[in-house]
């Protein structure tokens, strides 16, 4: 018997990824998920949201901004972060998820490397795992994916950059041995969601290449989720040091990478992007 926690069923999971299926069909795409760090030091918001009521209203003013998906983290992965015990992550994020999933009518997403937490978020209120290594870090998320029945983002991540590698190439090679984990946990393919992982153990060029080249995942059968938004190479392109100067360029490569195959956009921004996505897709339209 499964020791998955009966009260996720409040919130089916079942239910939740038949409304995202119809968000992808039956919405012009790409969908807009948007970012809540509830940290102290993630790159660009840390320690913005880190209080309850002041993340609990940003996510509440995310969803009226337009975001179709919420995505709720408690640990940093930008590369010279600390890593976070799986309590301090849970003390973080739980009351956030328990109170937004209350208070929001859009699926929430948890941001974790760690099949605990991201059980006991699924118990809380969230509906969806975004897990940065794939389940190939933390085995036992296969696992609680399958019995969970919920929809999972599965992430290509590097430990190392190796400037030469064929980052395409590479992304394709982990993202199916992600999927050969996942159906042998019996996770279903169709509650799968792949991200090529821009800016996790990536040179610049090879995150260039990887907006250039998206469509090439298509050939793994998954929708895709593009995460750019005011990352490095951002700035090493623009010369904005600041992530917060980064919204000129984090719309560009969002706009390019929709335009080339990205189905969800993660993102701070998300009355920008919403904006920009409604002109891109009424100039694609346009007859």
């Amino acid at each position: 018997m499964s020791d998955f926690p009966a009260s996720v069923s409040r919130f089916p999971a079942w239910k939740i990824w038949a409304d995202v299926v119809s968000l992808l069909s039956a919405t012009p795409r790409p969908l807009i998920m948007g970012i809540l760090n509830v940290t102290p030091d993630s790159f660009s918001d840390g320690g913005r949201f880190d209080a309850q009521d002041l993340a609990i209203a940003q996510g509440e003013r995310l969803v009226a901004e337009g975001a179709d998906i919420l995505d709720i983290g408690g640990e940093s992965t930008r590369p010279t972060a600390t890593p976070v015990a799986a309590e301090e992550e849970m003390a973080r994020i739980l009351p956030v998820i328990s109170a937004l999933a209350q208070r929001v009518n859009v699926p929430i997403s948890v941001d974790t490397m760690k099949a605990s937490v991201a059980r006991a978020a699924l118990d809380a209120g969230a509906s969806i795992i975004n897990d940065v290594w794939g389940f190939q870090r933390d085995l036992n998320m296969a696992k609680l994916a399958a019995e969970a029945q919920c929809p999972v983002v599965i992430m290509h991540n590097r430990r190392e950059i190796v400037p030469d590698l064929d980052i395409i190439a590479d992304v394709l090679a982990f993202l199916r041995r992600s999927l050969d984990l996942a159906q042998a946990a019996g996770v279903a393919k169709d509650k799968l969601i792949i991200d090529p992982g821009f800016g996790f153990g990536k040179t610049p060029q090879q995150n260039l290449d990887l907006i250039r080249h998206m469509d090439r995942l298509r050939v793994l059968g998954c929708p895709i989720l593009l995460g750019v938004s005011r990352k490095s190479t951002i700035g090493h392109v623009t010369g904005r040091t600041i992530p917060d100067e980064r919204l000129a360029g984090s719309l560009a490569a969002a706009l390019i990478g929709a335009q080339n195959g990205a189905d969800i956009l993660r993102v701070h921004d998300v009355a920008a992007h919403k904006d920009a996505v409604a002109m891109l897709n009424a100039l694609k339209n346009h007859t």
